[in-house]
């Protein structure tokens, strides 16, 4: 749904590895391998992303018939740099997660309360950091020095109304993969941060807090409020919200555009903090102290984002193609990204609706303040690049995916360079 933060492990062991003073960052479509169930466009269900995600990766968002619901999704990965300054090594990795969701009379409590325990692993070598500052591959993305397992804990209350509360530790791709049209959060679609969630630098990749939905006839309304520093490999209760506290508020139209369905959202988000997120950006991109960059109290950032169908298939129910786009302004210092944009096109070929593909372009630029507080160390400049991916539907639980990103990296000595590779994700 919304932004995770820059950052890599590889990211930092690149850029370090530039000299100093250098010169050179009615319908539900289910995009998943499952079906879901057309409903009125304009209703408020429309806007539940439990009809807009890979249902086989995420958690439901309604309450289960069983008291008990376990789900796992794994993905392989081999990808290799194929042109520009980067060494040609072929790399293999991997990541799977569970979704746990136990219903409250499990406990003898309330049905419309939901225990969802939620582990994540990753292994081996990853791409990120190697051709780009933007994390390539969303489901190895991890801040610097951490380990490959984290637990997220929460509890969610529903209501009649539809409206529902989640209180705890979140992954935020999980909310993220929701969004229509384009549905990736790691395991299914774009690889590429910049299009699976954009990021914001503002919200963390994992969070604690309070996620509030509330759904009308016509809007969703979404408030969240949580630690602005990230919760991986955290309980919640070590920051504490000692960096502040950080929200971010969004109202959703669903639109009907020539008769297909289309959604429409502007996001607002900030935080109290008053230092730059260092936990989220590698140690080559945090300032010397005594900077003057990360010295204001104080971010805010606002989005306008639209979804929108331009084909649905009435013989292949949950399946179509549409546009996406956002762009992303942020007022800058401490937030280290001020403006952003990427445009794309993703869904399902009509001759194999089983199937996936997706083409899309990001533009991403780093405060100027904080280029200017890092000139001495290592030059850097917008960064901007293009991913196509095309995922054949192999089984209901199996799919393979190529894919190819071309990227003019920030760091602006580097080349332009290019990375392909395959993506195998199983769900059981």
């Amino acid at each position: 749904m919304l932004a995770l933060p820059l950052a890599t492990p590889a990211l930092a062991r690149s850029s370090e590895a530039e000299p100093a003073g250098g010169s050179g960052n009615s319908i539900a479509i289910t995009v998943g391998p499952s079906a879901t169930t057309a409903i009125p466009v304009g209703s408020a269900a429309a806007l539940d992303g439990t009809m807009l995600a890979p249902a086989a990766s995420l958690p439901p968002e309604v309450p289960h018939p069983e008291k008990i619901k376990a789900r796992v999704v794994a993905s392989q990965f081999v990808g290799m740099p194929v042109a520009g300054d980067t060494a040609d090594t072929l790399r293999y990795s991997g990541r799977v997660d569970g979704y746990f969701d136990i219903r409250g009379d499990a406990f003898g409590i309330d049905e419309s309360v939901t225990l969802t325990i939620r582990p994540e692993y990753t292994w081996g070598k990853d791409s990120n950091g190697l051709i780009g500052l933007i994390p390539n591959n969303t489901a190895l993305f991890r801040g610097e020095g951490k380990d490959d397992f984290d637990l997220s804990l929460s509890v969610t209350k529903r209501w009649n109304s539809g409206a529902r509360l989640i209180l705890g530790k979140v992954n935020v791709l999980d909310q993220g993969g929701k969004l229509p049209v384009v549905g990736s959060e790691g395991h299914y679609g774009f690889q590429n941060l910049s299009m699976a969630l954009p990021p914001s630098a503002i919200i963390p990749n994992t969070i604690t807090g309070a996620l509030l939905e509330v759904p009308t006839d016509k809007v969703l309304y979404r408030l969240w409020v949580f630690d602005p520093d990230s919760q991986y490999q955290r309980t919640g209760f070590e920051t504490a919200f000692k960096s502040g506290v950080g929200f971010l508020g969004s109202v959703t139209f669903p639109v009907k555009v020539g008769g297909k369905p289309g959604f429409y959202a502007l996001k607002l988000s900030g935080s109290t903090r008053d230092d730059i997120n260092a936990d989220s950006l590698p140690a080559a991109l945090v300032p010397a102290p005594g900077s003057r960059f990360g010295n204001s109290r104080g971010e805010f950032a606002v989005v306008l984002a639209g979804y929108q169908y331009l084909s649905v298939y009435p013989e292949a129910p949950g399946k179509g193609w549409g546009i996406f786009g956002q762009v992303y302004v942020s007022q800058g210092d401490p937030t280290f990204l001020d403006r952003s944009a990427m445009l794309g096109v993703s869904g399902n070929p009509r001759f194999r609706p089983q199937d996936r593909f997706g083409a899309a372009w990001f533009r991403y630029s780093l405060t100027h303040r904080l280029v200017r507080a890092l000139a001495p160390r290592v030059a850097l400049q917008d960064e901007e690049g293009v991913e196509l991916f095309y995922t054949l539907g192999l089984s209901k639980q199996l799919q393979l995916t190529a894919d190819v990103q071309v990227i003019d990296s920030a760091v602006t000595r580097r080349d332009t360079g290019v990375i392909a590779g395959l993506r195998l994700t199983a769900s059981f």
